[in-house]
This record gives C-alpha cells, structure tokens and sequence, in this order.
C-alpha cells in the first residue's frame, strides 16, 4: 500500500470514457469495504434479473443490490419492441419478492422525469426529492417504497 508521502510523486490522472469493468468494480468493491466498515452491516448481495428470448438475447432486465434492509434498483431496461406488455412491471414484482426475502424493508431507485415516473407510482412508490435540470430542463426523481 502506498503511503501518504507517495501521494507527492503521483504524476497524472487517468481520465477515460470507457473504463474498463474491473476498474469499475475495484472501485465498487472498495466502497462497499469502506461502508461495511463504517456500519457493520454486511448483508449486501447483488441482484441482476434478465430475460432473453429465444436467440438468447437480452430484451430486459433490472439490476441493483441489497444491503441494509434495502433495496436499490439501478437499472431496468425493456427493449422498445417488447414495451408495454408488462415485462416492466414483472420484473419490478420479481425484485420486490426477491427483496422480501432477503429482509429489506424498502426499496429505492431514481428515475428521470422523461423517463417513467408514473411508472413507478403505480407500483406504490412515492417520490422523496429531486434535483432540477438534470440533464438540463428535466429532473432527476429519487422514490422508495416501504415494504410490508
């Protein structure tokens, strides 16, 4: 491990569009060391839900994890072709049982304004913030919904 003073001799900063994935999951696991030591909560488990076709290609798919009695979904994506035939709303309903299971309390995720908050509220989320012009002349909407 390096030392305080090596910190002097650092010379450049890699700044990159496409980071490689264990980059990124270096980083990830790191913080998750860092926040399981500052808690002591160390439940958290990754959650991925896909669902390909025949071909085996992706058409949806919902990703995020849980920790701490929470759930947090940070991505679901349904292929424009396959919209609108409730593939959404059952992937949603499989990471809200999985996530009883695992003994969250609530899950939470953001969307944006352009996107599908309706979406969402009817599935019993409730908005709890947003932040304005993000991208610009849209927002950024944070919701959970507390499970029983």
């Amino acid at each position: 491990m390096t030392s305080p003073d090596d910190l002097l001799h650092l010379e450049r900063f890699s700044i990159c569009e496409t980071p490689d994935h264990q980059d990124i999951q270096f980083l990830d696991d790191r913080l998750y060391e860092y926040n399981v030591s500052r808690t002591g909560i160390a439940d958290g488990r990754l959650l991925a839900i896909i669902l390909r076709d025949c071909a085996n290609t992706i058409v949806a798919g919902l990703y995020g994890w849980t920790w701490g009695a929470c759930c947090e979904v940070k991505t679901l994506w349904v292929h424009n072709q396959w919209r609108g035939q409730g593939l959404g709303t059952r992937l949603m309903a499989a990471a809200e049982e999985e996530a009883r299971t695992r003994g969250a309390a609530q899950m939470v995720l953001s969307t944006h304004s352009f996107q599908v908050p309706d979406f969402y509220r009817g599935l019993g989320f409730e908005p709890v913030g947003q932040i304005e012009d993000y991208p610009v002349g849209y927002q950024q909407i944070f919701f959970r919904k507390r499970l029983k």
